[in-house]
């Protein structure tokens, strides 16, 4: 099926070499539509802005070349069993769209429900010891078995554990892909990866043939932690990936859940506690977590808040 022409144009404009796709995303919301964007008119003041105009003017004579690329990329997509969610569109993710940073665009195989905004996002080392592997299948089936749904990255270790603890619970499971959403990284997780689209989702910020690149995994980082409600850490060290979700969770105003074990255990969790009192939970059981959790109603009305302010402020 064809793109519609704004779904065509908010995708052509994120083709565009060099633009900030998160101005794109914050732009196009604001605004209801990407057509400001392509006539210069910038809400925001900052200097991205200022480059984003210098950008499309500069491209303004190809953009229906681009037009004509992402057309393509969405049939490919779409042929796959994907289907493309928009920052334009009342389906996006409600706990993402509150983000500062969030994607203009994913592809989604499986399905997203409006249940999944009572999520948390279970986290940790790629290299996790058999404990570790134990707490986040655990976490992950106590959580499920009271309703929340598990999101995570489809990494080796806490990450594979944790979607794999939630299937065989029964739960619904979603997984923030660092690749495109016709590509499964790693490999090694391509079975699990068929289960979570089966049961629940994948999801994807990226074009659908993109391969695992080093700069594709922080920005999973951004979406794993802005379509949760908050992000429980299993086990980390002070360089690990998971580190660094829960510093974005923060900087998001999500709660960062920390296993009492891992505080125990690595200095930069004790930091955190120390430093971030007020957005850190300590974790001794799964009542912890879900204390912690809104509902589905409760997000919905939230997100409509925030939005009218950024709209009120605009």
């Amino acid at each position: 099926m064809s793109l519609d022409p704004k779904h065509t144009d908010l995708l052509a404009v994120c083709n565009v070499r060099g633009i900030s796709w998160e101005l794109v995303a914050r732009e196009a919301q604001r605004a209801g539509s990407i057509s400001g964007l392509l006539r210069g008119e910038v809400h925001e003041k900052s200097g991205v802005a200022d480059a984003a105009n210098r950008l499309l003017e500069a491209s303004g004579g190809i953009l229906d070349d681009h037009r004509s690329w992402v057309q393509e990329q969405h049939e490919r997509a779409e042929r796959a069993g994907a289907r493309l969610v928009t920052v334009l569109d009342d389906d996006y993710p409600m706990n993402l769209r509150v983000i500062f940073n969030l994607p203009p665009f994913i592809y989604v195989l499986g399905s997203l429900v409006e249940a999944d905004s009572r999520s948390v996002a279970v986290v940790g080392t790629r290299t996790p010891s058999a404990e570790g592997v134990s707490k986040a299948a655990r976490m992950a089936r106590l959580l499920a078995e009271r309703g929340v749904t598990v999101v995570s990255g489809l990494a080796k270790g806490v990450d594979a554990s944790a979607h794999a603890g939630c299937l065989e619970a029964g739960g619904r499971t979603v997984a923030v892909m660092g690749t495109g959403i016709l590509n499964r990284y790693p490999k090694e997780n391509t079975a699990l990866a068929d289960r979570i689209a089966a049961q629940g989702a994948l999801i994807s910020q990226f074009w659908p043939d993109a391969p695992p690149r080093s700069h594709n995994f922080p920005m999973r980082n951004v979406v794993t932690s802005g379509i949760s409600q908050g992000t429980v850490v299993i086990e980390a060290s002070s360089t690990s990936g998971a580190k660094m979700q829960a510093r974005l969770a923060i900087e998001h105003g999500k709660l960062v859940f920390l296993l009492d074990s891992l505080v125990m255990n690595q200095p930069w969790a004790r930091d955190y506690v120390a430093r971030h009192g007020r957005r850190i939970v300590v974790v001794r059981s799964v009542d912890d977590v879900i204390d912690h959790l809104r509902s589905a109603e409760q997000v919905d009305e939230l997100t409509s808040q925030r939005r009218q302010l950024a709209f009120d402020l605009a």
